[in-house]
C-alpha cells in the first residue's frame, strides 16, 4: 500500500505541473488565472512544483464565479471547443457557473469503470430522476448511461423550487411536487421493461421504495446522489429500500469538481459512507475550519477542502459548505478519503437541504 500511495502522489504532482503549465501560459490558459498570473511576483509554472505548492495561491472564492463574464473561464487552448455552462447553488441570488466542454463525460467515464456489470448492465437502460435544467447531472447521467450502451429517461425536478418551499414553510405544496416528481418516476418505470438502473437522490429514493419494489420492478443497480447520506440511511437503503438484492452505489459531486466515489461496500465500515475524489482531476482534504490550511489527522471532523486540477477548470483550494471526516486510502484509492460528509455546522445560518 505505501508504495502505492507514493506512486499516486508522485502522478498527482506531475498532474499539478501540467494543469498549471496549461492554465499559466498565455497561448493556452484562460483569462481570469492570466490577469492573477499578471499580478503576482511570482511564475506559477515555474514555482508550482507539487501539489503541496498549490497554497502559494489565495483560497479559491466561490464569489469569483457568481456572474459574469463566464468566458473569463475559458481557456484559449479550448477556444474552438462547444461550451456548457453549468450551474451550482441559486436558490437565493446568483448561482455559481461553471464552463464545461467534455469534463462531464470524462468524469462519469471513470466513474463507469467503478461499476459492475452486474449491477449496471451494459446495454441496460437508465431512469434518471433528478436535477436538469441549469446543473450538469442530467447530461452527465445521461452520457453514462450511452457509455454503457443504454438509453436514459430522465424526469425533471427543481431543486431551487423544492428550498424555497421548504424555507417558506410550504411542505404540503413540496410534499404535493415530491409525488409529482414520483408519479412521473413510476409511470416511465412501469412502462419501459429494459430499465435496469436508476439514479436518484435519497430521499427521492425512499418515496420511490414506499410505493414500489424496485426489486421486481428489475432494478439492478441505484446510484444515488445530491444530498446528505449518513450511515443509517445507507444500512437503510441496502437492507430495507433495496431488499438486499440490489447493489447501491452512493456518491459525492458537484459541478465544480466533478464525482468522487464511494469505498466499495465493507461491512467492516458500519455503513459509514466513505468517498474518495478521483485523482489526480480532484482532490478532497478535510481541514481544520479555523485554519484552512491545515489538514486535520486521520479520523477527525473538518470542513471540506476541494481542488480541481483539469485543462478546462483550475480551482485550488476551495472551502466547501460541506464537513466531512478524513479517512487514509484505501486498496481501491491509494489516497486520502472523507467521509460522513454533511452540511458545514459552522455556518451562522443553516444549509436548507431539500430533496436534492
Amino acid at each position: 500500500m505505501a508504495d502505492r500511495v507514493r506512486r499516486a502522489k508522485q502522478r498527482l504532482d506531475a498532474h499539478v505541473r501540467e494543469t498549471v503549465a496549461w492554465h499559466f501560459d498565455p497561448a493556452t490558459g484562460c483569462p481570469f488565472w492570466l490577469d492573477v498570473a499578471s499580478r503576482l511576483d511570482w511564475d506559477p509554472r515555474e514555482t508550482i512544483q507539487s501539489y503541496e505548492d498549490l497554497d502559494r495561491f489565495k483560497f479559491f472564492e466561490d464569489e469569483w464565479l457568481r456572474g459574469g463574464p463566464v468566458r473569463q473561464w475559458v481557456p484559449k487552448g479550448l477556444a474552438d471547443k462547444p461550451v456548457f455552462v453549468f450551474e451550482t447553488g441559486g436558490s437565493t441570488g446568483i448561482p455559481k457557473s461553471r464552463i464545461n466542454c467534455e469534463d462531464f463525460r470524462i468524469d462519469y467515464e471513470l466513474f463507469s469503470e467503478t461499476l459492475s456489470d452486474e449491477a449496471f448492465p451494459k446495454g441496460a437502460d437508465w431512469l434518471m430522476l433528478g436535477p436538469s435544467g441549469p446543473r450538469r447531472l442530467r447530461l452527465a447521467v445521461e452520457h453514462l448511461c450511452q457509455h454503457r450502451g443504454g438509453i436514459c429517461f430522465c424526469v425533471d425536478l427543481d431543486p431551487r423550487w423544492v428550498t424555497r418551499l421548504i424555507k417558506t414553510g410550504r411542505m404540503e405544496l413540496m410534499h404535493e411536487y415530491k409525488d409529482h416528481v414520483v408519479n412521473q418516476g413510476l409511470t416511465i418505470l412501469r412502462a419501459h421493461e429494459n430499465i435496469r438502473c436508476l439514479f436518484t437522490t435519497p430521499k427521492l429514493l425512499e418515496a420511490i421504495c414506499e410505493r414500489v419494489s424496485l426489486v421486481k420492478a428489475g432494478i439492478k443497480g441505484v446510484f444515488c446522489g445530491g444530498t446528505q447520506l449518513t450511515a443509517q440511511f445507507h444500512r437503510f437503503a441496502r437492507e430495507e429500500l433495496l431488499e438486499g438484492k440490489i447493489d447501491f452505489v452512493p456518491t459525492y459531486g458537484n459541478t465544480l469538481m466533478g464525482l468522487a466515489c464511494h469505498k466499495p461496500f465493507d461491512p467492516s465500515d458500519n455503513y459509514s459512507v466513505i468517498y474518495y475524489p478521483p485523482s489526480p482531476r480532484a482532490s478532497i482534504e478535510v481541514v481544520d475550519p479555523d485554519e484552512p490550511a491545515r489538514v486535520v489527522e486521520y479520523g477527525e471532523l473538518g470542513r471540506v477542502r476541494l481542488t480541481t486540477l483539469t485543462r478546462e477548470f483550475f480551482m485550488p483550494r476551495f472551502l466547501e459548505r460541506d464537513e466531512a471526516i478524513r479517512h487514509p486510502p484505501c486498496e481501491a484509492y491509494p489516497w486520502d478519503g472523507a467521509g460522513d460528509v454533511r452540511p458545514f455546522s459552522g455556518f451562522a445560518v443553516p444549509i436548507v437541504e431539500g430533496v436534492y
